[in-house]
Formats: C-alpha cells, sequence, structure tokens
C-alpha cells in the first residue's frame, strides 16, 4: 500500500478535517416546508444504495416531495404569462428536442401535477415559480394555462423546495447542481440553507462549489449540463485548467462554431482530451536515502509536488511526515523570511 501526499495550494472551502466529518450524522432530519429531510450518505455504500434504486424511485420521491409541498392546498389555473422563473438558475437550457418531447407529453396527457409559484415580491399582480419550470414553458408554448398551487414562501423557502424537488430527479446533471450551489451562495445564502436545498452533506457542498468556480463560467455554459460526467471528471477537468495555458485554449476551444456544433457529452470528452494532451507529463524519480532504501517516489508538474511513500519498502514513513508537516513548514517560512531578509539588506548595500 502506497500513501500520497500532495503538496499544492488548498481550494476554496476544503473539506472538513476528518474529527468534523464523525460529527456530522448520517442521518439528520431538518423540518423545511412542512416536511422531514434526510441528509445523503457521502460514502460508497450510499452510493450503491442509491444506484439500486433506480430511476424510478428517484422520480417516484421526487412526485412525493411535490405532493407534500402542495398537500391541502387549493390548485388555481393560471396564465403563464404572469408566472415568472425562479431569481435562481438550477437548470440548463434545454435542447430543443428535448423542450419538444415534453411539450408533447403535456399536449397529449394535460398536466397531472400542479407547479408551485408564490407572489412575486417585486410585483405582486405576477406570481414566480418555486418548481415546474418545465411545465410552466411547455404551457406557455402551448398556449394553455397552468395549473399551480400559490403559497406564501419566503426566498429561503423558495429554493429549498425549488432544489429538493429537482435533487430527486435523475435529470439535474452534477454541473446543474454544482452551479445552483455556487449561485445560491453568491446570493448569500447561508451553507445550511444550500445542503438542505441539495441534500448533500457540508464536504459534498464544498465540493460543488469548488468546481463550480474554478472553471471558467464561458467553460462551463459551452459544454452544457453533460449528464454522462460526474463529480470525479469534473473535478479532473478542473485540475486541468488551473494552468494558465489550458485555460486559454480551452476558452479558445469552446468559442468555436464546431465545438457547439458537438452533442453536450462530446463537448465535454472533446476539450478534457484536448487538454490532457497537451498538458506536461508529471517528471517522477525516486527518493533514495543514504542506506539505499527506496522509501518514496517524487514527481513534479508545473504547480503541484507529489509524494507517494511506499509503505512496503518503509512502513508508516509517510505517517511519520505527516505528522511532522506542521515543523516543516515552520522551518520553510523561518528559511524563507530570512531569504527575504538577506536580498533586502544585499539591494541597501547596492543602493548605498
Amino acid at each position: 500500500m502506497a500513501r500520497k501526499i500532495t503538496f499544492d495550494a488548498p481550494i476554496a472551502e476544503a473539506s472538513p478535517p476528518h474529527e468534523e466529518r464523525a460529527s456530522i450524522p448520517l442521518e439528520r432530519s431538518r423540518p423545511l416546508l412542512g416536511m422531514e429531510r434526510t441528509i445523503k450518505q457521502s460514502s460508497a455504500l450510499g452510493a450503491i444504495s442509491q444506484s439500486l434504486g433506480g430511476i424510478s424511485e428517484r422520480v417516484k420521491r421526487a412526485e412525493e416531495i411535490e405532493q407534500r409541498l402542495i398537500e391541502g392546498q387549493v390548485i388555481v389555473e393560471l396564465d403563464p404569462s404572469l408566472i415568472d422563473n425562479s431569481f435562481v438558475r438550477d437548470r440548463m437550457e434545454a435542447t430543443e428536442e428535448q423542450n419538444a418531447a415534453f411539450r408533447e407529453i403535456i399536449r397529449q396527457h394535460g398536466q397531472n401535477v400542479p407547479i408551485l409559484v408564490r407572489r412575486n415580491p417585486s410585483n405582486g399582480e405576477r406570481y414566480e415559480v418555486a418548481f415546474g419550470h418545465r411545465r410552466l414553458r411547455a404551457a406557455r408554448e402551448l398556449g394553455i394555462r397552468v395549473r399551480a398551487v400559490v403559497r406564501s414562501l419566503t426566498d429561503e423557502e423558495l429554493v429549498v423546495a425549488q432544489g429538493q424537488e429537482n435533487s430527486g430527479r435523475t435529470d439535474l446533471t452534477f454541473i446543474e447542481r454544482a452551479r445552483f450551489a455556487a449561485r445560491l451562495e453568491d446570493r448569500k445564502f447561508s451553507r445550511e440553507i444550500i445542503m438542505s436545498a441539495l441534500n448533500v452533506d457540508k464536504a459534498a457542498l464544498s465540493r460543488l462549489i469548488a468546481v463550480a468556480t474554478r472553471i471558467p463560467g464561458a467553460v462551463i455554459d459551452a459544454i452544457g449540463p453533460a449528464p454522462a460526467f460526474g463529480r470525479v471528471r469534473w473535478q479532473e477537468l478542473t485540475e486541468l485548467l488551473e494552468d494558465e495555458n489550458n485555460r486559454a485554449r480551452s476558452l479558445e476551444m469552446v468559442a468555436k462554431s464546431s465545438f457547439a456544433a458537438l452533442d453536450t457529452d462530446t463537448r465535454f470528452e472533446t476539450l478534457s482530451r484536448a487538454l490532457q494532451a497537451q498538458s506536461p507529463r508529471a517528471r517522477s524519480e525516486a527518493w533514495v536515502s543514504d542506506d539505499g532504501t527506496h522509501a518514496a517516489r517524487i514527481s513534479r508538474t508545473v504547480k503541484k509536488l507529489t509524494v507517494v511513500f511506499d509503505d512496503r519498502v518503509a512502513p508508516r514513513f509517510g505517517d511519520f511526515v505527516r505528522e511532522r508537516l506542521q515543523t516543516l513548514y515552520a522551518e520553510y517560512r523561518a528559511a524563507n523570511t530570512s531569504a527575504q531578509l538577506g536580498s533586502r539588506g544585499e539591494n541597501d548595500l547596492a543602493l548605498g
């Protein structure tokens, strides 16, 4: 087994330390909008159990959320031209084919589940939708009235209802969730509210926001929702884009009409492969001790130094180093400070 320590600049809002993660209960209820919410497990076991549920379970959960939010409320029919979209976007634009298919379903079978709206705070004669954006769009395009429930919602309640309804479905992709989380944070919503809206824990939320804020917005917009790619691939793209040359190259690529002509998943894969081909390979070399032990291997790229300790050769040597990182960092700071002071002294002598 090998232990890996990567010396790199920390990302914004890093994951909490082990002690803090351990204090977060795996299941925690928050009564919100008259319903109980359970935080999803972020473990591999949680991911496996979710996948076993399948698409039907997610759809069922979303429908249950909708039903509980509108339960006991009067359903009215509203002119869709009087309803504004939510003040925070959660979805990227669907393709015309997807819109047409959904519109045809509404035309043939009608609107079975009402949308949820509130009075628009800035204009009491208009409404604002919490969830049901696709149903609202279909009604607008078909020229029919939309079935809706009108509830009194604060901004926080609206985004939680919007996020929880979408979290139950499979068609909100990783990057759409990441974008939604970042937009909520930009609007100064608390982490607690955003966690409730997306049904995630603190560590997962930090990862979502980190990806959405470290990748240029123009690149995300150009790629689109990319439903075939999840957290791991988007984080890999984030690391590739930390290189300034890659960032410039990516902005050039996504601006081309030939790139836009590809489907969203192909756009992601095309950009990722192009950046990987251009990225310099890490220079790797073994670190050999005075007694000839190959205890570690060091890899260097432009912005990152990675040290891998081999427990088979030097058991617990990596743990030994990790426990002394603070001391090493203090020595590094002291050495840098002395070097800077020495440089200033030489400059003073030269000026004198």
